[in-house]
Formats: structure tokens, C-alpha cells, sequence
């Protein structure tokens, strides 16, 4: 009789293929998989039932923001956790252009208050991806994370927060900080060209990165130009940037966002499907709400935030600029996906104002209402107040365009999830892959329950290079996940956020089992991939 370290027994197993499931036992030794016969002879240190359950691979969040959240200095479990208990045993991190690697030398502190604003507190700021993973290797994981490389942070970490165009010299600095990087093991290229100081760069800078990204084999990830009124226009920039440089392209997050691109996706999805026919690797993910989650900051023109967070402070003291803010928001700005002009202050909420709770879960305009003030004058106080750390939502889609992309048969999942300590968080750091599996798979039925699967691991490991991982094969790494199809469902609220979902029973990673009922076991088998 074989012995194992876990035996997962009697479930229905959903390899990652897309392929439907089959009845098996799984077994895991030494951190690797071995599929057995149905009530094969076997026998482990730890056997689950899994009978009248699913069994798949870990769950790969291909979208997250959580590059800090376990190195900060307060020990939030609750938010930690919120990722491993509904399955995810793989977070890709460094996404929209935004990281905490890779710098020069001499700007990496300089950066520190730029990654506080960003990440919800002091995480640091690190030299190379051999030092993030460092880092993260002193505070072990229950979960695995892998990072992309941000082009914001290469410009802050060679330029600086300025909004011109780099030289020669500052670019080939760029280019060789991407590519050391690349070579220690991130995952890819990443851009977030609304957002400073990713929008203050040409279309030939992003090119140029996205050849050394191309050299390696690995992806140009996309937060669009623009995913409102001129998303078109956006997606047909980043499919010349993959052209020109050669980089397989992954556009984030795909929607069409504010009331001027309401159902675009069906000119887009179509645009995406022609350009895979003709030979082109192009992918994209997408998360199951209507709604978003950023940076208050980013809901004012580039301009304000020319020069990093002290010339923004600066400039919201100011009457005069604040008048020019107001102006830009009204008429537009060329080249600015302008949120507030496409929607309106009215949806757009505060998550995260950790000095000013009174203001969590309230939009902007019922706080100015409530004030008797402008609007922009309340989100000028709100951010001084805040040293700039101020997380909103933004209820900007439509439930007919998230449908047309998460049934896109080359859309992958991912949460975009921004766990940033207190406040009300968006639902979808702890709700994204029950969600989909027990509203769009079970009650919907726009998806099947192994095309689910697939687009959460199989596909999402292909895209992102994580070799032996998002499928259930013999000699595979041991990441799994066991739940219920018929009570799967995600808790998390925009009320509250961090409710667990139901129907997640068992999670696993390296083998060793890290979930069980929504509960952690306290096992940190997680670890930095260098891909």
C-alpha cells in the first residue's frame, strides 16, 4: 500500500484543463501530486473526504495588489487571510505599473512615502526582486506570490514623480532595472497608464520596455490608457505596443467603464477575438463586480499629481489650483480618462480614510451635500487630511459588459484586490472566486463549472509562466483547493467586506494543508516564485 503525506479521497476532480470533472483521489507527497484510482490502496498522514465535493487546483489570482500587505507592521490577519481562505494559493502582484521594486540606489527612500500611500503603510521599498522576495521569505506565507514589474515604479525609481519625457540615458536605466529584475525571476511588465506617473509616458517609452520584458518570454500587462470614452482607442495602443516590442500582451481588468462606454465590450471583446485569430497572444482578466477600487488622488488631472505627493499637497492647499482641479474635472483634460467627468461624484465612495471613519462607505457628493460645500473642496480636505492614503470605489460598470467578458473564453480571473488595512475595502479581495463560481456558475449558468476552473487556474498559469502549477497531474506542485458546487458563495459585502465565503473546505498549498473551513490552520508553506 502507497503512503502519502495528505490523500484527498472520493471528490470530483476539475484538473485545470477545462476538461469536465472525473471522479479520483489525489494524493500529495513531498510537496508534488500522484492521481490515483478511486478508492485506490493508499493511505496518508492526512486524508480528506472529499466526497460529493470538487476538487481543483489552487486558485491563481492573476490581479492583486497585495505586494505589501504581509510585511506590514501590524500583524492583520483578517486581511491577510482573506485571499487563502477562498482558495487562492498563487497572488500575482505588481500590477497597474505599481510595485515596491525596483529603484535606484539613491531613490529608494524617497519612494517610501509613495509606497505608504499606495500599499496602506510602511512596507518598504526595495533595490531588486531578489530583495522583495528577501523580505517577504522573513515573514513566511501561507500562500505563494509572484510579482510583475511595474513601469511606474521604474519611472519613480529612475525619474522621479515628473511629468516629461525620459532621456535616453534615464530609459536605458529603466531597461536595465527591468531586465535584472526579469532575470531574478519576476513575472512580467506591467503598466498603469492612467495613473502617475505611468500616464506621463509616450508610447515608444512603453515599447521599449516591453522589448526587454520580450526578451524574456514573459508578458506586457496592461491597466489600459483609458477604459471609458476612449477605451477603444487605449486597447489599440497597447496592441501596437505588443507588435512593435514582441511582448505577449494581458489586458488588465478589461471593462468599459462610465456611462460614455457602457457596452463597449461589444466592440472590444470582438476587436480581442479578431486579434487572437490572426496569431496574436493576447489574453485578458476580469473581476465579478460592477464596481472598482483605486486611489482618491487618481480622480484629479495628471497635472496635480506632477512632482509626487508633496507638490499634490501642495496644490490642494491652494484655492487657485483647486479651481483649475475643478475645471479640469468639468471640461477634460486630452489624453486623461477623466472618472468623475464620465460618472460623477455620486458614484464615488470612500473605502479607506483611516483619520476620518464618518466618511467610510459615503459617496463624495452626499458628503459635500451634507457639508454644504463643492465636492472638489471636500476631497481636498479629505486628502490633506489623509497625507494622501484615501481608497475609493467607483460604481462605474455595467453588469451586461462584465457578463460579455468573464464568458470570454480567453478571460482569466483575477481580483484586483487592494488589501489595505481599516476602512471598508471593496468585497472582491475575499469574494472574487466564490463569487464566480457560486453566482455566475451555479444560479447563472454563464459559465460551466470546469470553464470556470480553467480560467482561474490551467489559463492563468499558462499566461503567467507558473510551470506545474493550475493543473492536477501527476508530478504537479500540490495546490489545491476543495469546495462544495452546490454552496459555494461569496459573504464579503461592500458593507462588510471580509466576511469568508461558504463552501471553501479545505485549501492546500505545497501540500500541506493551510484552510480548513474557512478557518487557517496556521501552516506557512507559501513562498516568493521566481519564474
Amino acid at each position: 500500500m502507497s503512503r502519502f503525506d495528505l490523500l484527498i479521497r472520493g471528490g470530483l476532480v476539475f484538473d485545470g484543463t477545462g476538461r469536465p470533472g472525473r471522479e479520483a483521489d489525489v494524493a500529495a507527497d513531498g510537496g508534488r501530486l500522484t492521481i490515483l484510482p478511486p478508492g485506490a490502496a493508499a493511505d496518508a498522514a492526512e486524508v480528506i473526504d472529499a466526497r460529493g465535493r470538487a476538487v481543483a487546483p489552487g486558485f491563481i489570482d492573476v490581479h492583486t495588489h497585495s505586494d505589501g500587505v504581509a510585511l506590514l507592521r501590524q500583524d492583520d490577519r483578517e486581511l491577510v487571510r482573506a485571499a487563502v481562505i477562498q482558495g487562492v494559493t498563487t497572488e500575482i502582484s505588481g500590477n497597474c505599473g505599481s510595485g515596491l521594486f525596483p529603484a535606484l540606489p539613491e531613490r529608494v527612500d524617497a519612494m517610501r512615502a509613495d509606497t505608504r500611500v499606495t500599499f496602506g503603510g510602511d512596507v518598504g521599498m526595495y533595490q531588486d526582486f531578489t530583495g522583495f522576495a528577501e523580505a517577504h521569505a522573513r515573514v513566511p506565507r501561507a500562500n505563494h506570490l509572484a510579482s510583475l514589474v511595474g513601469h511606474g515604479t521604474l519611472r519613480s525609481g529612475v525619474l522621479g514623480p515628473v511629468d516629461r519625457p525620459a532621456t535616453p540615458t534615464e530609459l536605458a536605466a529603466m531597461c536595465d532595472l527591468l531586465d535584472r529584475a526579469l532575470s531574478q525571476g519576476a513575472a512580467g511588465l506591467s503598466t498603469g497608464l492612467i495613473y502617475t506617473p505611468g500616464t506621463y509616458a509616450s508610447t515608444d517609452e512603453v515599447v521599449a520596455l516591453a522589448a526587454v520584458a520580450a526578451r524574456h518570454g514573459k508578458p506586457y500587462v496592461t491597466h489600459l490608457r483609458d477604459e471609458m470614452s476612449r477605451v477603444e482607442e487605449a486597447l489599440e495602443e497597447a496592441v501596437e505596443i505588443a507588435r512593435r516590442s514582441g511582448a505577449p500582451l494581458h489586458v488588465s481588468h478589461h471593462k468599459t467603464a462610465g456611462r460614455y462606454a457602457w457596452g463597449r465590450t461589444e466592440r472590444t471583446l470582438p476587436r480581442i477575438a479578431e486579434l487572437r485569430a490572426g496569431g496574436m497572444d493576447v489574453t485578458c482578466d476580469v473581476y465579478p463586480y460592477t464596481a472598482g477600487s483605486t486611489a482618491l488622488a487618481a480622480m484629479l488631472p495628471p497635472w496635480a499629481n506632477d512632482g509626487g505627493l508633496a507638490a499634490l499637497t501642495r496644490r490642494l492647499g491652494s484655492p487657485e489650483e483647486r479651481d483649475r482641479m475643478r475645471r479640469a474635472i468639468a471640461e477634460g483634460v486630452p489624453g486623461w480618462e477623466n472618472t468623475v467627468g464620465n460618472g460623477g461624484w455620486d458614484r464615488i465612495s470612500v473605502a479607506c480614510a483611516p483619520r476620518n471613519p464618518q466618511t467610510e462607505g459615503r459617496t463624495v457628493a452626499e458628503l459635500a451635500a451634507a457639508a454644504a460645500a463643492d465636492p472638489l473642496d471636500v476631497v481636498a480636505e479629505l486628502l490633506l487630511s489623509e497625507g494622501g492614503e484615501v481608497t475609493i470605489i467607483s460604481h462605474s460598470m455595467i453588469e451586461d459588459d462584465v457578463r460579455r467578458v468573464l464568458a470570454a473564453p480567453y478571460a482569466m480571473i483575477g481580483s484586483d484586490g487592494v488589501p489595505k488595512p481599516g476602512g471598508r475595502p471593496h468585497p472582491r479581495w475575499a469574494g472574487t472566486f466564490p463569487r464566480v463560481l457560486g453566482h455566475y456558475v451555479r444560479e447563472l449558468g454563464l459559465l460551466t463549472l470546469e470553464s470556470a476552473v480553467h480560467k482561474m487556474t490551467g489559463m492563468a498559469a499558462a499566461r503567467f509562466g507558473l510551470a506545474g502549477r493550475g493543473v492536477i497531474r501527476d508530478g504537479a506542485h500540490a495546490d489545491l483547493v476543495v469546495f462544495d458546487p452546490d454552496t459555494v458563495a461569496d459573504g464579503a459585502t461592500f458593507t462588510d467586506p471580509l466576511l469568508p465565503p461558504s463552501g471553501v473546505e479545505a485549501v492546500v498549498v505545497g501540500g500541506s494543508v493551510v484552510a480548513r473551513e474557512g478557518v487557517e490552520t496556521g501552516a506557512r508553506p507559501g513562498t516568493v516564485l521566481e519564474l
